[in-house]
């Protein structure tokens, strides 16, 4: 009970098939347990990451995590939580949409070297060469019409304009399937899920329950939103991707020390593994100074090491402070990468920086940092333009090629915040 305890203690916990029953069972030894997700894009996202990080701390705890991979119900689409119905993707789309994720999962769970390795199955594996007769007699039976209509997923969307289709209707009997699949060959007996899946969670131990009798359980954790209630996870550029080519790890950061301030605490529980002493502490410090951001902080290094790595993670603060003014000397090469999808940039040619090197009074002229020749002398002469956050105030400087970092970036300032990104092509 004292790991239920925790997971309730980090806000994780929305509903229990059987809370008591389960951590009786969880005092008899570690469990398997599962939670699915749809491959629907080729990348998971940050509202995906409850399901895998409560997958991790069931591992770290001793149990047999297993994620599942949607392969097949994919290609169905989940009717939870949704107005309308999905786009149907073809059998390719999904297997590379897996094998794109299964990268970032392993960034999460732990596959190879832990005493309790987690596994990862594909649905499709067992249910695309069921008959169709074969499935309605085998498993439909076992399911009454009235309750499927009760559950939640289901009347929404019947009481909305587009309806459901008899596809995505079905899609809880494919998801009881899988969880009784996985009870009889892989030992499984708890699935896991975000509270929008209890309607799915439970018709699969009902089912387990009629088919062979044995005990599984289901466990939800809240949906993760704003302190409005909106969708987490959004900002104006769409959704914010465990995968860096998508979302760049330092704008993965930035999302979260963008933390609003009455979740931050929440999302410290939630989202990382620092202890309670340390979560409270921290909680502490922003009850009697929320202007520090010190949480803040700690929540986006923490998160941000745990999806992409720690070399990433020191990358992401130190870009955020070379864009307050700090030294670029500790910024790696794929730091300055992250720096040029943030800010305006432009490249210079090689051949362009002749052994005398190019007039610095020219580069601000024509990067746009300076409207022109003469505003540029008066910004050097005036102390307000820097490269690579240092200072400079000779007029006659000239930018040479062992000016730029790695051979490929010099950062030019002016002011506080008015960056420019130079990239020297060959």
């Amino acid at each position: 009970m004292e790991f239920l305890d925790e997971l309730q203690w980090r806000g994780l916990l929305a509903d229990c098939t059987d809370l008591d029953g389960l951590g009786e069972r969880l005092r008899k030894g570690p469990v398997t347990l599962y939670c699915g997700f749809d491959p629907t894009g080729d990348s998971l996202h940050v509202g995906h990451l409850m399901g895998q990080l409560t997958l991790r701390r069931f591992q770290l705890a001793g149990h047999h995590p297993i994620a599942l991979a949607g392969g097949a119900t994919g290609m169905i689409g989940d009717p939870s939580g949704k107005s309308s119905e999905r786009n149907l993707l073809t059998r390719e789309q999904l297997a590379h949409n897996v094998s794109r994720i299964k990268g970032q999962l392993e960034r999460l769970l732990d596959f190879d070297t832990a005493a309790n390795p987690a596994r990862l199955v594909d649905n499709a594996d067992w249910t695309v060469s069921i008959g169709f007769l074969d499935f309605l007699r085998e498993v439909g039976k076992h399911f009454s019409l009235n309750i499927m209509l009760a559950k939640d997923s289901v009347k929404s969307r019947m009481e909305g304009e587009a309806g459901i289709s008899y596809t995505e209707f079905s899609y809880q009997l494919l998801q009881a399937h899988d969880f009784y699949h996985l009870r009889k060959t892989h030992d499984c007996e708890l699935q896991i899920g975000g509270s929008d899946q209890w309607g799915n969670i439970t018709s699969g131990t009902d089912f387990i329950r009629k088919k062979i009798a044995q005990p599984a359980w289901g466990w939800t954790f809240p949906l993760i939103t704003k302190s409005d209630g909106t969708k987490f996870g959004k900002t104006e550029d769409g959704a914010v991707w465990l995968d860096p080519q998508k979302t760049s790890p330092y704008r993965f950061y930035q999302f979260f020390i963008n933390t609003e301030d009455a979740m931050v605490v929440p999302y410290l529980k939630k989202f990382t593994f620092l202890s309670r002493e340390e979560i409270e502490t921290l909680a502490a410090a922003h009850g009697a100074n929320p202007g520090a951001r010190e949480a803040h902080r700690a929540l986006a290094r923490a998160i941000t090491e745990t999806v992409h790595g720690e070399t990433a993670a020191r990358d992401a603060v130190t870009a955020s402070q070379v864009l307050f003014g700090g030294s670029t000397e500790e910024l790696s090469e794929a730091g300055f990468g992250d720096l040029a999808g943030e800010i305006p940039g432009s490249g210079v040619g090689q051949p362009e920086l002749t052994s005398e090197g190019m007039a610095l009074i020219d580069l601000l002229a024509r990067s746009g940092l300076c409207p022109s020749k003469g505003q540029a002398r008066k910004d050097v002469q005036q102390g307000g333009i820097y490269l690579n956050n240092i200072r400079e105030t000779n007029m006659e400087r000239r930018v040479r090629a062992d000016d730029f970092r790695y051979g490929k970036f010099l950062l030019l300032r002016k002011g506080k915040r008015n960056y420019h990104l130079l990239r020297l092509n060959a």
